[in-house]
């Protein structure tokens, strides 16, 4: 599948559970932080005092293959949707070299006001940053 942004992320000790393999609930943090990563440095995304903050209201996952410490994962990213104050990520955890995807996954953010937690248009630089991530086909 074709992701318009890549980033490895390396598992950690503490990643594994009691079965020896990255627990799954690990592989929603690597798509959130992958995500969050990604407004913030290209979007301006002000997590701490920005008046516009990005809140998760749907989040799925499917799990195709384990992964354990110490392994890097590469985590493709891209947006399936952008809409006027939400947007649906699209995400690709892969083993580091792409040989394998272990588990695809989306995450819907909607953007409210901070202080009266309605929904606010996205726009500016956080706009112009979830359209680059926008890919048009999905095809190798």
């Amino acid at each position: 599948m074709a992701y318009a942004h890549w980033e490895l992320v390396p598992t950690r000790w503490r990643d594994n559970d009691v079965y020896g393999h990255v627990n799954n609930v690990v592989y929603y943090e690597f798509m959130d932080t992958v995500i969050n990563r990604w407004l913030i440095a290209e979007g301006g995304l002000d997590i701490q005092e920005g008046q516009v903050i990005g809140v998760c209201v749907e989040s799925h996952c499917n799990y195709h293959a384990s992964s354990e410490f110490p392994e890097k994962l590469a985590i493709g990213l891209r947006v399936g949707n952008l809409g006027t104050s939400s947007v649906r990520y699209e995400i690709g955890i892969h083993r580091e070299d792409r040989s394998e995807l272990l588990a695809e996954g989306h995450f819907v953010h909607v953007f409210i006001d901070r202080g009266t937690r309605r929904p606010e248009p996205v726009t500016g630089a956080l706009r112009e940053a979830l359209r680059r991530l926008t890919v048009k086909s999905t095809e190798d």
